[in-house]
């Protein structure tokens, strides 16, 4: 069976909205490099207000509202009421911080946001506490958790996967099954912000990971996704082809969906990039239209046109359904249209075209 991934030009699917870069943690992956103060240049609440009108009049997309810790900004219910009252699923990415009580929880739960994420990289206080640069970070991040289970808020946790977090996965899988989160979503190094500083894991590390992650797709809960590892959809669509283990067709959203490609993010300052960890600027929320911005600008347009990849990934016969991620893609080579170095799969074009110039 063939798969015509989408190309999403008309709009986003998920708007990724850092409200806020101010956050009393100090993870050392963090990708705006938080700190505990405040940008006095932030939008306003009158500006967000705004935009988030303005996106709610030509599209319906999900908006994730993070940061920083987004739970800093002293209007956020303000925004998570607005969100919600324009009939846009609204998600929220809070930091494990004292300001995240069972009371934000509960609220949030009346105003029925689409669901909430909390980060757990480690399994054990040590690990996870280590990368947040916060003790007791992972008991509160624990705790929080079933909290926000037993409000039926539905809960992603999301784990950094890295040279120094690999071998823990286990059993933080173990950890997220018992707080009873229902996503978890492995999120793959992107040397970015303070990232930059951490060890990235080889391609070959990549396929096994993702491999194990496939091994539990019959699993319940929780449902295992990536972010930044599009090529998991490749190693998906392989597998069933295969037949392998009586695989059924895997279901997977938004094929082809990736950075610039039904998925805009929109920074603290209003700056509109195809996402947080792809730090190139298309425009400024503040002066023009978000949606013109992610239709017209030549740098979204370019990533959303596959036959300008460069390298392994242009002339891959899945790019349109994974595409590599084009943030890791920059980070790696300066150019977001470039080869995602974390895949380790040789495309049989990439294959033919080197017998050609060895011939």
């Amino acid at each position: 069976m063939r798969h015509m991934a989408c190309v999403f030009d008309a709009a986003p699917l998920r708007v990724y909205w850092e409200l806020t870069r101010a956050c009393d943690l100090a993870c050392t992956h963090c990708r705006a490099s938080a700190n505990p103060r405040t940008d006095p240049r932030e939008l306003g609440t009158s500006e967000i207000v705004r935009i988030l009108d303005e996106l709610a009049a030509g599209c319906r997309p999900h908006i994730i509202l993070t940061g920083g810790d987004p739970l800093k900004r002293p209007d956020f219910f303000d925004i998570v009421t607005h969100t919600v009252g324009l009939g846009l699923p609204c998600l929220v990415a809070p930091s494990a911080t004292p300001l995240l009580t069972p009371y934000v929880v509960s609220r949030l739960a009346s105003l029925r946001v689409a669901g909430m994420s909390l980060s757990l990289d480690g399994s054990t206080p040590e690990r996870h506490d280590a990368l947040r640069g916060v003790a007791g970070t992972f008991a509160r991040t624990v705790n929080i958790g079933h909290e926000i289970v037993d409000a039926r808020i539905p809960l992603q946790i999301n784990t950094l996967v890295t040279r120094d977090t690999i071998d823990d996965l286990p059993r933080i899988h173990r950890v997220v099954e018992q707080i009873g989160a229902e996503r978890w979503s492995l999120f793959f190094l992107i040397k970015t912000g303070r990232g930059t500083q951490l060890r990235q894991i080889t391609p070959e590390q990549s396929e096994s990971v993702l491999t194990w992650a496939l091994d539990r797709v019959r699993n319940a809960r929780p449902v295992i996704t990536t972010t930044e590892a599009p090529h998991y959809r490749r190693m998906a669509l392989m597998r069933h082809a295969k037949h392998l283990d009586g695989a059924a067709e895997p279901r997977m959203r938004g094929l082809g969906m990736r950075d610039g490609n039904g998925v805009m993010f929109i920074s603290h300052t209003g700056d509109v990039q195809p996402s947080g960890f792809l730090p190139l600027t298309a425009g400024n929320a503040r002066r023009e239209h978000p949606l013109r911005i992610y239709r017209e600008s030549p740098l979204f347009q370019a990533l959303r046109q596959t036959d300008r990849f460069a390298g392994r990934c242009g002339c891959c016969e899945f790019r349109d359904i994974c595409g590599g991620s084009r943030a890791r893609a920059y980070a790696a080579t300066g150019d977001p249209l470039g080869s995602d170095p974390l895949c380790p799969y040789m495309p049989p074009a990439a294959i033919d075209h080197q017998a050609t110039l060895r011939d």
